[in-house]
């Protein structure tokens, strides 16, 4: 297989995947709709910056002590579901909290506060790098478009950076359309809708991996 080949076939497997609805896209749209343009983008730098410490850590060979030991494998797989389940019921509970009347903060310092590209960054890596699906991909995927004879981290890497770039464009789309969602979001009670739907998913999405084997 010739590396353009492999690269062309590569981007061809992963955009289907970054098209494929996920938990990814449902932090993205959630902040974006919110109106919270920096931590958006903070969240699209997380993951991507998880995706390329998976392509990697599969390209040196790391992530595959982590399919061969269960037990690696079991301990990732509950941090994950636990991480899940916590970020999806806070996102709940507080819609409940503005409902009781709590003490809400001075607008501008909570939407300063809201909007942290910081944040994002956190939030984007945390979910992507405690789950171990995505790094079960790789090892399962990437070795496959690897030609014969090329040096194996450095085709690694590149066919990872292709996986990020139409992360990014993808991550564009999403934000502006969500951008123009949100003028139907200014009000709290729709706001309230929004983080419980999302929290909803992705409680359900931290069960899910936590059922699954």
């Amino acid at each position: 297989m010739a590396i353009s080949t492999a690269v062309w076939s590569f981007a061809l497997v992963v955009g289907l995947l970054t098209l494929t609805p996920g938990l990814d896209t449902a932090l993205i749209l959630r902040t974006s709709m919110l109106g919270h343009a920096r931590r958006a983008w903070g969240v699209v730098l997380g993951v991507q910056s998880g995706i390329l410490l998976w392509g990697a850590f599969t390209s040196l060979g790391v992530t595959a002590l982590l399919t061969a030991s269960h037990l690696a494998y079991e301990c990732l797989r509950w941090a994950g579901a636990a991480y899940l389940v916590w970020l999806g019921l806070r996102m709940i509970r507080d819609t409940f909290r503005a409902d009781h009347g709590s003490r809400v903060p001075d607008a501008a310092a909570a939407s300063e506060s809201a909007d942290s590209l910081l944040g994002g960054v956190r939030q984007g890596a945390l979910t992507n790098l405690l789950n171990p699906k995505v790094g079960a991909f790789y090892v399962a995927v990437l070795p496959q478009f690897i030609p014969p004879g090329t040096h194996q981290l450095p085709m690694g890497l590149l066919l990872t950076l292709v996986h990020i770039v139409l992360g990014l464009l993808w991550s564009l789309v999403l934000i502006g359309c969500a951008r123009l969602l949100h003028q139907w979001l200014r009000t709290r009670r729709a706001q309230r809708l929004l983080d419980r739907v999302t929290g909803t998913v992705i409680t359900a999405l931290g069960l899910r991996l936590a059922v699954s084997h």
